[in-house]
This record gives structure tokens, sequence and C-alpha cells, in this order.
């Protein structure tokens, strides 16, 4: 028997050529971790997610050269495991198994999601197999990130294949979880009824309110301490220990006669999500809509933000692409050409953004 010395670049190549991944690129970089990711906990799950980072780690341990940036990076990959719906929380499965424990994470069964693009996002984990996909589909799914997406030459017999193979096939609304759509109006007639229902407020020191006849574009500069104001405003007020509380405020010159707390009881939304969502409704009402950027580039196109997004819409960014460093912005994503019409469309009815000229 002849033993042969590999070198660091050689295990690199087959470890990614064995999990399906394009054998000729060789860093570690994302897709790679996301696969390795996939493979232990589809070995290992039920199990925590350190349990799964740690089995990773153990496996690159000679391969990388910052163990602790590393294995901050799996846990951000692990995170986004999640939202793609690759990994399971104990809040969406069901298990009998009583030591089963609140932090522990489920592999997901193999599902897609077609877009109407005639994409196929691919999601799941199969214990037994990188993929149980044909050869006439593998060499067609391409890997951007943690995501896995199918570009078949067919899509509709690419569906009946899925599904003949026994893979779940999932509306899109159900994969990228976000509140039900409606329009802006209709989510201000809801937060004013709630508001309304408050008892009345005295004074609230140190309050701060985000200021609608502002320029949107310019989101810091809209957060002022109340003078006479009047109306309805997303609002923050302090509290003794720990960041200030967000808020809907009425106002009457300048003095609050109304507050509600966010995020209201019951919601599953943080309480910066629901006032940012809320702003974007109020500045739509107005005639004054919060705006984005396009910039075109060869692989795919930068989206430039000028105030924040609901984290439901940040996920959806960074699962469908990735963000990038922000050019005279707030922030910005980048996002394969494929998305671009089907994510415009997106900010435009969900977020009620308008494109900048």
């Amino acid at each position: 028997m002849v033993i042969e010395q590999i070198s660091r670049e050689g295990v690199l190549k087959a470890s990614r050529e064995s999990l399906g991944l394009s054998p000729s690129a060789g860093p570690i970089d994302d897709p790679l971790l996301a696969a390795l990711l996939r493979r232990a906990a589809g070995i290992l799950c039920p199990c925590s997610a350190s349990t799964i980072i740690a089995s990773v780690m153990e496996g690159l341990q000679y391969l990388v050269e910052n163990r602790d940036a590393t294995e901050r990076q799996l846990s951000d990959l692990t995170e986004m495991l999640i939202v793609t719906g690759d990994l399971l929380e104990l809040n969406q499965v069901t298990t009998d198994d009583p030591d089963v424990k609140s932090t522990w994470l489920f592999a997901a069964p193999p599902s897609f999601v077609a877009r109407p693009d005639g994409t196929i996002f691919l999601l799941g984990i199969v214990a037994d197999e990188v993929t149980p996909l044909p050869a006439s589909l593998a060499a067609n799914v391409v890997h951007e990130g943690v995501v896995r997406v199918l570009i078949p030459d067919a899509p509709e017999e690419a569906r009946v294949v899925l599904r003949d193979l026994g893979w779940l096939e999932l509306p899109a609304s159900a994969w990228l979880k976000a509140p039900r759509e409606e329009k802006a109006t209709q989510l201000w007639d809801f937060m004013l009824r709630k508001l309304e229902e408050q008892p009345t407020s005295g004074a609230i020191a140190d309050l701060t309110i985000l200021d609608a006849s502002c320029d949107p574009r310019y989101y810091a500069r809209r957060w002022v301490k109340p003078t006479d104001q009047t109306g309805h405003f997303v609002a923050r007020r302090p509290q003794a220990h720990g960041a200030s509380l967000w808020g809907f405020a009425a106002l009457a010159n300048g003095a609050p006669t109304r507050f509600l707390d966010l995020p209201l009881k019951g919601t599953r939304w943080r309480g910066c999500d629901v006032a940012w969502h809320l702003q974007m409704a109020i500045d739509d009402g107005l005639g004054r809509p919060q705006t984005y950027r396009r910039r075109d580039i060869t692989s795919g196109i930068f989206l430039d933000f000028f105030s924040p997004l609901p984290l439901w819409a940040t996920r959806r960014l960074a699962v469908l692409g990735h963000p990038v460093p922000p050019e005279n912005c707030l922030f910005t994503y980048w996002l394969p050409n494929r998305e671009a019409a089907l994510e415009e469309e997106f900010l435009r009815d969900r977020l009620w953004l308008t494109r900048q000229k």
C-alpha cells in the first residue's frame, strides 16, 4: 500500500467535490462551510448548534489559520441555515422524545420552493447522502452562500422529478416568513386604532420621535426631541435599564397624549421591526415614500438603502444575496440578476419603497 501525502489545497478540493461543489474554487468560503454544516447536521441532529459547529471545527482544525474567526463564521452560517429552512428549531417540529432540549436543532426534510422565474430553491438535509438528486439536476445546482439554487432547463419537469423523489414542495410565503401583505393604509389604520385604545399619557422624559417631515434619506437626522409637533409619530422612550423602548405616540404641541409600546403582545416581531415598518407606512401615506437605489453590475445588482429595514426583510435579502460595503447610504445588498425583478416588487408591495430615479 502506498501512502500519498496530500496538501491542504488537495484536501479542500476533494472535500468540495464530495459535497457537490465546484472543485476548482479553493478557498474556505461560505458555500463550503454551509455544506459541511448540513452534512454534520444530517449525521448528528437532533442536537445543539454548538455540537454541529464543534464537529465541523474538528474536521477543519488543520485547515484554518484563525479558529476564532472560523467559529464565528460557522455560528453566523448556522443562523442562516435556520432562516433558509435547512435546520429547524424545536418550536418548528413535533417530537415525543422527553430528552430533547429547547436549544436543539433538527435537520429539515428535503423540500423545495419554486420561484416564478423558474428557479428552484433546495432546502433540507438528507442524512445518508449529500443530495439525492439525479445527475441531470445536480449539474444545474448553484451554491450561493448558504443557498442552493437549482436552475433547471425545464422547470415544470424538474418539479415533477423532485416530487417523485419525495421532496416536499413549499409555497414561497411559507419559506421566507413575513407579515401578511397589506396596504400601507391598512397598517396605519390598525396601529392608529391600537394607539387610541391606550389610556391618556402623562409627560415622558427624554422622549424622541421620528419626524416624518424630515428627509427620509437621512435616517439619523429624523430622530428629534419633540418641540411643538402635533400628530402621530414612531417614538422611543427610555427605561431604567437597557435600551430605549420602541413605541407609537400621539403628540399635541410637543406633549405626548398617548403612547403604545411596541411590539404588540402576541406578535413575533421585534419592536424596532414593527416601528420601522410603520414608519414606511407613514411616509407612504404622506406622499414621501422611503426610497432605495439600484446599481447594476455584471454579476447582479446592488440595492442601496437609506433607512433600516425590518429583520424579516433583511433576512430575505441575506438569503437571496449578501451584504456588501455601503456606498453613500446606510447599507447595501447584492442580489443576482435573476432575483432583481421579484425583489424590487417585494420592496414596492411589502415595504412601500420606491426606486430613486
